[in-house]
């Protein structure tokens, strides 16, 4: 049975700060050459027991306490069809509850889904969630919204349902494959599994294309280059659109898209909550997250109306108590309209130049978790924009670039929730302006910016059926596969040309690929949006211009009779929906088709940076090396003297140079050589400890190289065996070593079993005798405790239990004061090293422990001072930092330290750590290339 013909087109903006659904009745649309496009009354609790229907669904999402509503009033702001997730109420309720108890309230769903450097599918929102609070995924949240949407529309159209409409939703120009993938998984949670993406900056420019389409030649006849900048709560995004008129009407296309940008109105109000806050909370004191979420919201409101039509001279913001206080304890200060003017107006969009360079900080403000773009003036930006793409401009007007008359747009549409701001629309207006010595650029007028993308998500989806002008264009960046090189160069295979038109098959008929087949292979991708003209199939230098995508990892099935290698060809295309698809097509079998698809498991943790891995040409003597390792653990019954195994590792010295010097590459090979030999591990104890010791080198941090998760797979499954010599403490040493130098390849999951395992050993004896685990007794206290300090995917709450047990039992004697230090520096860490910031200890438990730690000799006791700095140390998101004084008083007692001045720095002013810090955090030297970024 075929499906029905869908009856409406809706577009859905997904927005920050707010969702909108626009639509248009195509059994009514006639064909006229203007499509009366309406917005759909999105039913919601506003307040408990009123219902209303509102254009703007805000974005948020509470979780209420237990009998804080009413069972109805959670059944009618809960209607999402997705029953897996905890109670919760989305829209106008949400965001006014929320505005009173922020600590249950999820905000900023959209920007979270952009944010790498996090799990966006694991459950971490709200941030910072208290005790009792129940928490939800980036994508669930996402999920939610659209959900809501849906069970409104089916409500209103119960014979046509949202699910069988044509449905566009709206992501960012900037989002890149990984945000937009989790985009579409969120749409497909909330039932709707056919749909179109379109670029917000576009739809924008659909909408004024549609309200203006009877007179499009008038409108655009002194029109060449069209800017869109489209700067909403969490976003900023840049796009330029090339016009030509013709006899058959104007020609549109879309020939440049800016980098993704953290930055929007959330700035601004985090920025005037940041000034107001020293008035409310008393000199250098911060507010507590709770509160401050109150001030961020009263700066919102007092900044909109400042900065509107007909502002007052100034506001009152209040921020209320907490506890018994809750009305006395209420503070109030002023936020005067030149003070918002001089924060926002002139710091946001401040006067610049063309060539004013854009600074890159190396950290920009972080709150609520989310790191903003580290330079706030958007006219910088704005700036940069234009002249990075001075090729595509000039390649659009068929001119030749020339730096001394850069070409700039002639007209501009301003979009975004920030735009309704008279004050910094004016700005950014005056300083397009004098990019043009003072000739000022035609405004497409843009009276509802909050309700234009949705309409022009319709308007596009008009314009597909041939209703309207359709903006061409294509894909806004190229696609490179990173190709092995022997040399430093890093090199890239065009695989997708910018301005591929989606739906278009391409195919690298110039070169053929050997694909390895049964075992996991990882495609490295990286991308860029300059308008360089690549063509498939050419080989580029790949610099920092380029940005790396989350690889494409695929297990490739082998069939009966297939060498270890195929040859293929890579097919490529850039899908309806907007994400790049690659497939690799057997030469011999063109039926045999393998699909690719990004990885999007949020793998990479908080400050993990897989930095790109050169895999060079192996050691001249490697197979020398291999050979060395089958003597000993290899399936020979003559085994060498006892003696000699305890000198493998300075053997393996002597052929291949000190162990330090060891590449990644050659680190892997070496632990495959070790791994098939580990049958042979029993052969004696020293063979064990020695096998245990190598197999953990090898394959440390269990990240950061391809195939990595699929080595520790292998690794893992040998947990079961567990050892052989069980007397022999230095086996034992070896086994918790192991693990803790791969524990970053491990999840929560394996990481959680490992502790349980852990804990009857670490947990101080009570007074009533516990049972020990089944199997051997296990072995080396110390090294457990250092194992346990690296689990940091576990959760705080484990860890908060882990450190109590810890302190308890140094305070006793019954651990060195050596590894209980390391091992809480690592829990407590403010900073994860590869783990996610959602499961950090609370903030108010690292100062406890921070207390204890300053009381320390940290002169003598050599781990001590690297507690205080992990526990002290500052990384600008409230949630996590302690308190100033706190902090600053660590930073004066490391000063007594040796070699501290790093430490010292990262207290007071947050950044980078080096690599031989790193190092030292890690337990040991990285491998070379591993990189850890913050």
């Amino acid at each position: 049975m075929s499906e029905p013909r869908p009856r409406y087109v809706v577009g859905i903006d997904l927005g920050t700060t707010h969702t909108v659904v626009g639509y248009v009745d195509l059994a009514r649309h006639k064909g006229e050459a203007r499509a009366a496009i309406e917005v759909f009354a999105i039913e919601q609790l506003v307040a408990p027991g009123q219902v209303e229907s509102r254009k703007l669904l805000p974005s948020f999402r509470y979780h209420p306490a237990e009998g804080e509503l009413s069972s109805d009033d959670i059944a009618l702001g809960q209607l999402e069809f997705l029953g897996d997730l905890p109670t919760g109420v989305v829209g106008t309720i949400a965001q006014n509850l929320g505005s009173k108890v922020p600590g249950r309230l999820v905000t900023s769903a959209k920007s979270w889904l952009s944010h790498g450097a996090v799990d966006r599918a694991a459950p971490i929102l709200p941030w910072g969630a208290g005790e009792g609070v129940p928490t939800i995924s980036p994508v669930s949240a996402s999920a939610s919204y659209l959900g809501h949407v849906r069970a409104r529309w089916n409500a209103a159209h119960p014979e046509h349902p949202l699910e069988s409409q044509e449905v566009v939703l709206t992501v960012p120009a900037s989002f890149d494959e990984a945000a937009r993938a989790f985009t579409l998984e969120a749409a497909h949670r909330a039932g709707l599994a056919k749909l179109r993406l379109l670029e917000e900056p576009q739809a924008a420019f659909y909408d004024w294309l549609n309200r203006h389409q009877d007179a499009l030649a008038t409108e655009l006849q002194d029109t060449k280059l069209a800017l869109v900048v489209d700067v909403g709560g969490g976003t900023t995004d840049l796009t330029l659109i090339h016009v030509e008129l013709r006899e058959s009407g104007a020609r549109l296309s879309r020939i440049a898209v800016g980098d993704h940008l953290m930055l929007g109105g959330d700035n601004m109000d985090l920025a005037l909550a940041r000034a107001s806050e020293p008035a409310l909370a008393g000199g250098d004191q911060r507010l507590p997250v709770a509160r401050f979420a109150q001030l961020v919201e009263q700066c919102r409101a007092a900044k909109e109306r400042l900065l509107g039509a007909h502002p007052p001279e100034q506001e009152s913001i209040s921020v209320l108590g907490h506890g018994s206080k809750l009305i006395g304890g209420t503070r109030t200060t002023t936020l005067p309209r030149a003070r918002v003017e001089e924060l926002v107006v002139d710091g946001f969009m401040p006067r610049i130049a063309l060539d004013t360079k854009l600074e890159t900080r190396r950290m920009g403000l972080v709150e609520f978790g989310l790191p903003y773009a580290s330079e706030p003036a958007i006219t910088k930006h704005v700036a940069a924009f234009l002249l990075r793409h001075q090729g595509a401009a000039a390649e659009a007007l068929s001119r030749a670039p020339d730096p001394s008359t850069p070409i700039l747009p002639d007209a501009v549409l301003f979009n975004g929730g920030v735009f309704r701001s008279t004050a910094l629309k004016a700005r950014l207006s005056e300083v397009l302006a004098g990019f043009r010595n003072g000739r000022p650029l035609r405004e497409l007028e843009n009276l509802e910016p909050e309700l234009a993308v949705a309409r022009g998500a319709v308007a596009y989806g008009l314009a597909r059926r041939g209703v309207g002008v359709r903006i061409g264009g294509g894909s806004p960046r190229s696609y490179y596969l990173l190709i092995e090189a022997e040399n430093a160069e890093k090199k890239g295979l065009c695989v997708l040309h910018r301005g591929a038109e989606e739906g278009e098959e391409l195919v690298l008929r110039s070169r053929t690929f050997l694909l390895r087949v049964g075992k996991p292979v990882r495609f490295r991708m990286w991308t860029s949006t300059l308008e360089r003209a690549h063509r498939i199939g050419e080989l580029v230098d790949l610099d920092d211009s380029y940005q790396e995508l989350p690889a494409i990892a695929a297990v490739l099935e082998a069939q009966a009779g297939d060498e270890q290698e195929l040859r293929v060809e890579l097919h490529t295309s850039l899908t309806e929906v907007g994400t790049l698809e690659m497939s690799c097509v057997a030469e011999a079998t063109p039926s045999r088709r393998y699909k690719l698809e990004f990885e999007l498991r949020g793998s990479r943790g908080a400050g993990l940076s897989q930095v790109p891995q050169r895999v060079t040409q192996l050691h001249p003597r490697f197979e020398e090396a291999t050979q060395l390792i089958h003597s000993y653990y290899g399936k020979s019954n003559k085994e060498l003297e006892g003696k000699r195994i305890k000198t493998l590792r300075n053997d393996l010295e002597k052929v291949l140079g000190p162990r330090e010097g060891w590449d990644t590459a050659l680190l892997r090979e070496l632990f495959g050589a070790l791994l098939a030999g580990e049958k042979r591990r029993r052969r004696s104890a020293d063979h064990e400890r020695l096998w245990l010791h190598l197999t953990g080198y090898c394959l440390r941090p269990g990240f950061g190289y391809p195939l990595d998760p699929f080595r520790v797979d292998q690794v893992w499954a040998l947990r079961s065996q567990s050892l052989q010599f069980v007397p022999d403490a230095q086996v034992w040493a070896q086994w918790w070593i192991l693990w803790r130098r791969i524990a970053g390849g491990l999840d929560e999951a394996r990481q959680t079993a490992l502790l349980d395992e852990l804990t009857y050993y670490i947990e101080p004896q009570g007074t009533r005798p516990r049972a020990r685990p089944k199997g051997p007794k296990a072995l080396a206290l110390e090294d457990m405790v250092r194992l346990a300090g690296a689990l940091e995917r576990v959760p705080a709450t484990r860890k908060v239990k882990l450190g109590e047990w810890l302190l308890s039992r140094l305070s006793k004697g019954e651990i060195s004061a050596q590894s209980a230090w390391w091992a809480i520096g690592r829990i407590g860490a403010r900073a994860p090293l590869y783990g996610s910031a959602h499961a950090v200890v609370p903030s108010n438990v690292a100062a406890t422990w921070l207390t204890r730690a300053l009381e320390s000799d940290l002169a003598t006791v050599e781990q001590a001072p690297f507690a205080v700095a992990q526990l002290a140390r500052l990384t600008h998101d409230r949630q996590r930092d302690l308190a100033p004084a706190l902090r600053e008083r660590a930073a004066v007692a490391l000063g007594r330290a040796r070699d501290a001045e790093l430490w010292i720095k990262l207290i007071r002013e947050g950044g980078e750590l080096t690599a031989a810090e790193e190092g030292r955090v890690f337990g040991e030297s990285l491998p070379p290339g591993i990189r850890l970024a913050d």
